[in-house]
């Protein structure tokens, strides 16, 4: 209730403008909350048509927000997110391995269109390259969501943090495919 009025105060009284005003408090609040223990939380599973699936573990602070359906529904999307994704292989940029990330460096370093940029210029575009794209396309949470490619994955899981007030992550995927060894 106090931060519905102070949200119309702070607007002039315009509930359009408070809505938003909300909405921002609540992802800004989101990203404080990240740091905190998720030790609870649901293994969820999704198989589409009998010839792939995913099981994935999304943990939560509580068990209690384990339970609630805005949960349930979040851990639903994101197997089906990792289903619709065969390339995703981690949930987050920073799950990728050194190794991964090494190699990736050292190709894209020896692109043609960067071999007359100074070294440092070099460097700086590859990063830029490489986060954005190719290690982008391997994680999950950098996806543009399927239910809605306005808004990432990562999106997504920060308006769940906003509506639950309660840290959420999602933790690791398997991913299975009729057939595949």
């Amino acid at each position: 209730m106090m931060d519905c009025k102070k949200a119309l105060s702070e607007t002039g009284g315009d509930i359009q403008k408070a809505q938003e005003f909300l909405r921002k408090k609540g992802l800004s609040s989101a990203d404080k909350k990240s740091s905190r223990l998720t030790a609870e939380g649901l293994i969820g599973s999704y198989i589409h048509d009998n010839r792939i699936g995913c099981m994935i573990e999304v943990n939560s602070e509580t068990g209690f927000v384990a339970h609630n359906e805005k949960f349930k529904e979040l851990v639903n999307d994101l197997a089906m997110q990792v289903v619709a994704c065969p390339q995703v292989e981690y949930v987050s940029i920073e799950d990728v391995p050194e190794c991964v990330v090494s190699k990736e460096k050292e190709i894209e370093m020896q692109r043609e269109d960067l071999q007359s940029k100074p070294e440092r210029i070099r460097e700086k575009i590859v990063e830029g390259r490489m986060i954005s794209k190719r290690l982008g396309v391997l994680a999950l949470l950098e996806q543009p969501f399927i239910k809605d490619d306005s808004k990432t994955v990562k999106d997504l899981v920060k308006e769940t943090i906003a509506t639950l007030r309660e840290n959420i992550k999602g933790r690791r995927f398997a991913r299975y495919t009729l057939g595949e060894n």
